[in-house]
């Protein structure tokens, strides 16, 4: 009938009796008729464990070992999924990501897909064989083993579903869907049964714990339909798909929340030209991303710089902007980690007015103070105080008339 690209996390295949379930699952989806490609992630926190042995064993970790390390995670998971399958009766074969043609850059732990030749995953398919992929890795140009990151199993499902120009990516994990906000934090969110790519990318980027990024990022650019399912119901989930302008958008799909961040403020900083480029230019040579930025209105020639980093790069960031502070003639580097971010993000938000007022009304009747704000066509974000963040993502999630009935 078609080809499909199942994925399927590290809780899914968390033990024994998960991966005979899993199994089972891809059994009947290929006796329906359909070329089956499985990509696996690592058994539940199997990857965690051996960062921590890493840990134990030293200090010094070369990044290429740790690569050749996590990579075992994965294969456990292919051979044992392929053994359970021969239980049911279906011919497998596994393939590691070097072998399943997965071919990255030379960045160890946080390599990109550069192409993907899956000529042995299609000599397997037309043997009438399953094929069960290592997600999260591949094989450098240097021929280096490489991993892609965290949640990179999500970004090997849709590469070689774009490559085999599969009917649909299936993302298999512990959750029934994409929700409208997370039901942890609010108990009345909603799942979605429709989600466009760019409304799911600043979902995934503001806080949004259901799909890594890149993964949303890659099935746009190559038009992969995702379908978001659980793999303990097997019930459908939420489609993520291109926008269709024949139908009518939510003006707020979700409201997303993310305490993973810091704020770094550069003060004093003289207004003139190249100062920004310089500070800037210095944290990416360090390879700090940034993200929501803001620069106050000057008075009297001097003005604050404020810019978001991952809390696992506030160090480096800090590091950064002093090592430029003299030369640019700032007066002070000062970090604050005590800060969260809340997102309300909607396709309908660009044709409707008044949902930029309702934020901000919303936030200010409870009470929470707005620190910085970034937007987009279908997004508006606000930093709060960290402790703040759940109280405003349930009043928003209510203002915005999102809550369950």
């Amino acid at each position: 009938m078609g080809v499909i690209v199942q994925k399927f996390g590290g809780t899914s295949v968390g033990d024994a009796e998960r991966i005979r379930a899993v199994a089972n699952h891809v059994a009947r989806t290929r006796r329906a008729g359909n070329d089956v490609v499985v990509v696996v992630s690592a058994m539940g926190k199997f990857t965690d464990d051996l960062l921590r042995l890493a840990d134990d064993v030293s200090p010094n970790r070369p990044p290429r070992e740790i690569d050749m390390l996590l990579t075992a995670g994965e294969r456990i998971s292919m051979a044992l999924v392929c053994m359970a399958l021969a239980a049911e009766g279906i011919e497998a074969s596994s393939f590691t990501g070097s072998q399943a043609g997965i071919i990255t850059d030379d960045e160890h732990t946080r390599a990109k897909i550069l192409e993907v030749r899956p000529d042995r995953i299609r000599e397997a398919l037309r043997d009438g064989h399953v094929a069960v992929v290592a997600g999260f890795q591949g094989v450098s140009a240097s021929r280096d083993i490489t991993t892609l990151g965290r949640g990179g199993s999500d970004v090997t499902a849709v590469a070689m579903a774009a490559a085999l120009n599969a009917d649909v990516c299936e993302i298999y994990t512990d959750v029934t869907g994409v929700f409208t906000a997370d039901p942890r934090v609010v108990p009345k969110a909603r799942r979605l049964a429709r989600v466009s790519f760019d409304e799911m990318m600043e979902m995934a980027a503001t806080g949004g714990r259901v799909l890594m990024l890149r993964s949303v990022e890659y099935a746009r650019r190559h038009n992969v339909p995702l379908h978001v399912r659980s793999s303990f119901t097997w019930e459908p989930g939420t489609w993520i798909v291109e926008e269709d302008s024949d139908m009518e958008q939510a003006v707020v799909s979700a409201v997303t929340d993310d305490t993973s961040e810091a704020k770094v403020t550069v003060s004093g900083v003289p207004d003139r030209p190249g100062v920004a480029a310089r500070l800037f230019g210095e944290l990416a040579q360090r390879g700090v991303n940034l993200d929501m930025i803001v620069q106050n209105t000057s008075e009297n020639g001097l003005t604050d710089i404020s810019f978001t980093v991952a809390l696992t790069d506030v160090d480096a960031a800090r590091g950064a902007c002093e090592a430029v502070r003299e030369e640019v003639g700032a007066a002070k580097v000062s970090t604050d980690s005590n800060v969260g971010r809340v997102t309300v993000v909607g396709a309908g938000m660009k044709s409707n007015p008044g949902v930029t007022a309702l934020m901000f009304e919303t936030l200010s009747n409870i009470g929470v103070n707005i620190e910085m704000i970034s937007t987009s066509s279908i997004r508006i974000s606000c930093v709060v105080r960290a402790d703040r963040v759940e109280e405003s993502v349930r009043a928003l999630h209510t203002a915005f008339g999102l809550d369950a009935s």
